[in-house]
């Protein structure tokens, strides 16, 4: 049976929105923002769904993730992608050309593309431009390229990753206002920090200010029956009803692997005589909290000065100030017990920098990496301030 819950309507309603656009959807040519929470499909949505619905209609589509390696700068990353996509280009037997010929048929000459400029010195100074690069690309392809950035915000945590995007912008502007493009380039940008992809559409010194910036659409009670009837099909009776599931799951963040994980342990340690529909929900208020616990687990492994570090910036609502003052120092040496000097705090804030748990916002500015992380960590701290 199948194991994937595909979204085939969803991204047929977008790529027609970004291949096709009407007249009021004509924004999403200056590109697309998507922001919702980890692990709530939304990796699985542009792999399975949205990427071969797009190249179903012709479009050479480009993916890259962010957070794939975290020690490699975004830039680099972009532009490693961008540079194996047009290599691939370069041979008549790539995947791309082959489909690209069975749209047009004897329009195509399959035999590779041919560019004007050496591909070894994209993104180098003094190499070809992104938007001479993608330019050519479109005008021999005669259709979109289409750039999927996957957890995109961390392209604007540092100074490279911002002068990316604006050579991406550069790109756009390029290409897209020409009279007869053979083909529009296409920008998508999806994030789980909401507030800071929301962030790179609003803010004016953004390179896509005013792009067009959209939650994710997140699973709902139709992916929840798909499940319930998976689960049936496998044989399993001792289940609740829709209504129960699907509360569990909205409980759960709407994240496809704590709902699963809810299940197993609803069958696997059924109580005799248990009614499915009073556990699950309990099952669910449990997991809810047990999911952060990896994360919050890498904070207290850091140590006491990076607890106390990370919860002067969870503690917040948007950006966490003065991480690094006096005032600061004050705080944490009265949480570790003993005097914290400023020049220690940086090295720790470091640390949570390069586990992901912590990111920085701006100069000075800082946010935790995951909001539902941020979420449980409050109501934590919390209940503790009680005792």
């Amino acid at each position: 049976m199948v194991d994937i819950f595909l979204r085939p309507q969803l991204a047929a309603e977008m790529t027609k929105q970004l291949l096709k656009p009407t007249a009021l959807e004509i924004g999403f040519r200056s590109g697309l923002f998507l922001s919702g929470l980890r692990r709530t499909g939304k990796t699985t949505f542009l792999k399975n769904d949205l990427i071969p619905a797009l190249e179903e209609g012709g479009a050479l589509v480009i993916y890259v993730d962010l957070w794939s390696d975290t020690q490699t700068s975004p830039a680099q990353l972009v532009h490693g992608a961008v540079r194996k996509a047009l290599t691939d280009l370069q041979t008549p037997t790539s995947s791309f050309l082959k489909k690209l010929k069975a749209l047009r048929g004897a329009e195509i000459e399959a035999v590779g593309f041919k560019f004007g400029f050496n591909l070894e010195t994209l993104g180098k100074d003094g190499g070809v431009t992104l938007a001479d690069a993608l330019t050519e690309v479109v005008d021999q392809a005669k259709t979109d390229v289409v750039l999927i950035v996957d957890e995109v915000q961390h392209a604007i945590t540092t100074e490279d990753g911002q002068q990316m995007m604006l050579a991406l912008k550069s790109a756009r502007d390029a290409i897209n206002p020409r009279p007869n493009t053979p083909g529009h380039f296409l920008f998508i940008g999806t994030g789980s920090h909401r507030a800071m992809v929301g962030e790179m559409t609003a803010r004016r010194n953004q390179a896509f200010a005013g792009a067009t910036n959209i939650p994710f659409p997140v699973l709902g009670d139709d992916y929840v029956e798909f499940w319930l009837k998976r689960l049936q099909g496998d044989g399993y009776t001792h289940l609740p009803s829709l209504n129960v599931a699907a509360g569990a799951f909205r409980t759960l963040g709407n994240r496809p692997e704590e709902f699963i994980r809810a299940f197993v342990q609803l069958i696997n340690s059924p109580v005799p005589g248990s009614d499915p529909d009073v556990v699950l929900p309990v099952i669910a208020t449990t997991l809810r909290s047990a999911a952060a616990d990896h994360e919050l687990r890498k904070v207290e492994e850091l140590g006491v000065l990076a607890q106390a570090i990370f919860d002067r910036i969870a503690s917040v609502e948007g950006d966490a100030r003065g991480v690094f003052s006096n005032e600061a120092a004050a705080e944490y040496s009265k949480v570790v017990g003993r005097e914290v000097r400023v020049d220690e705090i940086q090295p720790v804030a470091n640390e949570l920098l390069a586990a992901n748990l912590i990111m920085r916002r701006g100069h000075g500015l800082y946010g935790v990496t995951d909001p539902f992380v941020q979420e449980i960590w409050r109501e934590r701290q919390a209940v503790l301030s009680k005792f």
